[in-house]
């Protein structure tokens, strides 16, 4: 139970910090080209292709060194993770369109 607890307050902290640091650097590599998408729909895209990546990089590296060692841990499929990136990235190229 103790470890649990411990993987969820982990898992939060990777998904907080990488997320801020992930979203400062699309913002900065959007505001060198000129391109502003804070407070629009756009955002929003940004904001779920970066809980995208880190949700792969969590599945896919991060959760075999955590707290818990429980059964049931596996990593996303390579064809699935390959959607996925796509996707996210797809979304960080059309988020400047929807304003």
């Amino acid at each position: 139970m103790f470890r649990v607890l411990l993987e969820l307050i982990r898992i939060t902290a990777v998904f907080l910090i990488l997320g801020s640091l992930m979203g400062a650097l699309i913002k900065l590599i959007y505001a060198s080209v000129g391109i502003n998408v804070g407070n629009t729909n756009g955002g929003w895209l940004v904001g779920l292709s970066i809980l995208i990546l880190i949700f792969v990089l969590y599945r896919n590296r991060l959760q075999f060194s955590g707290f818990y060692k429980g059964e049931g841990k596996c990593k996303i499929s390579k064809k699935v993770s390959i959607y996925l990136i796509s996707c996210s990235i797809l979304m960080l190229i059309l988020a400047p369109l929807f304003h």
